[in-house]
């Protein structure tokens, strides 16, 4: 299993950013070819503008799926704009992981 860790720093409207975290994750839930292949979590750090995203997918072509959407490049591009340019990003190998996760 591949994932990604995603950080960056957002100080501005707190319900513009929610709105877009929740408008990508619903897209990923809707969307039979990547619902339970593709995960998600986003997270605020307790200085409140410190921001974290993780994904997480089965293969390669299920990530292939999702970045050819158009929910994902609305996504993306609401990220560098949140993220005032390119966000740190880390691709990893999952090598092991609670249940649930």
């Amino acid at each position: 299993m591949r994932g990604i860790t995603i950080t960056y720093k957002y100080s501005g409207e707190e319900d513009t950013w929610q709105a877009a975290m929740n408008d990508f994750i619903d897209a990923i839930n809707n969307d039979p070819a990547a619902a339970d292949k593709f995960n998600y979590q986003v997270a605020v750090a307790d200085d409140k503008a410190t921001r974290f995203h993780w994904g997480r997918w089965d293969s390669a072509e299920t990530l292939a799926h999702v970045q050819s959407q158009g929910y994902f490049k609305t996504f993306a591009g609401k990220v560098r704009e949140f993220a005032g340019g390119t966000p740190s990003a880390t691709g990893h190998d999952i090598s092991l992981k609670t249940n649930g996760w």
